[in-house]
């Protein structure tokens, strides 16, 4: 197709509501986003399998999910980067000493080491279901992306493992991708494969793991419930996501 722009946009706290749910409002968005040849992007930490329900509600069939490291448009896979084996038996190990969990991601399913409070309260909190325990499926299963469940030594990790970013998108969770995987990335390597190089971007969200999609973006929107660190690099503050802030902005551009 014949796009004039792409517009990715972050899930919770961006184009989710309270209850982590796509509004009407929301969803009639998309669809006149579509019909002005402008093609939205779902931009998140969470896999497929969690959004599901939420690509449906949207109408939006393209995604970078897991911070990068799986791309899909138009219902084609186009980039899925690994993390191999013997790094993530390293994070594993570690993670145990500390007291803490794990789960793997790959774009069809999770799995994780054990259910912990922390691991509990961080899938609640985005409404999401609890994941199954198997505390070695990296061993038979290409993992894209690991979820460190716990509230507290992200400075050790960080320092134990310069390979990989270390995302905190819950008070309870830390998302984990190789080193360089980031939102941001994964807006450039989509615009390469689909050889749209010049093609405007647009980019919405409100957390610290937005900081990389909207610097990839040549407009950047943040939400009105954005940390100041992000209100602080863009172009347009919006309004909530609970008070239409993604409609606000698509209208302030002449998107919709």
């Amino acid at each position: 197709m014949n796009y004039q722009a792409i517009a990715f946009f972050d899930l919770d706290g961006t184009l989710l509501d309270a209850k982590s749910q796509i509004t009407p409002e929301v969803s009639e968005a998309m669809l006149r986003l579509k019909e002005n040849r402008v093609l939205p992007v779902i931009a998140t930490g969470r896999t497929e399998i969690e959004i599901t329900a939420i690509r449906k509600a949207a109408h939006i069939d393209s995604n970078i999910v897991m911070n990068g490291a799986f791309i899909r448009v138009a219902g084609k896979e186009i980039h899925s980067d690994l993390i191999d084996e013997a790094s993530i038996e390293r994070v594993y190990h570690s993670i145990l000493d500390k007291g803490d969990q794990l789960s793997y991601y790959n774009e069809q399913k999770i799995w994780c080491t054990g259910h912990s409070e922390a691991l509990i309260n961080a899938y609640n909190s985005i409404h999401s279901q609890i994941p199954p325990i198997e505390p070695e499926a990296f061993r038979s299963n290409p993992i894209n992306m690991l979820l460190v469940l716990g509230t507290d030594h992200q400075d050790y990790y960080e320092a134990t493992f310069p390979e990989f970013e270390f995302y905190r998108n819950t008070p309870f969770s830390m998302d984990t991708v190789k080193k360089g995987t980031n939102k941001g990335q994964g807006v450039k390597i989509l615009k390469e494969k689909l050889a749209l190089p010049n093609i405007p971007t647009f980019g919405f969200g409100d957390g610290p793991n937005d900081l990389a999609l909207l610097s990839a973006c040549d407009t950047k929107i943040a939400m009105g419930n954005a940390g100041e660190g992000l209100k602080s690099v863009a172009d347009f503050v919006t309004k909530k996501n609970t008070e239409g802030g993604i409609v606000h902005a698509l209208k302030h551009f002449d998107l919709i």
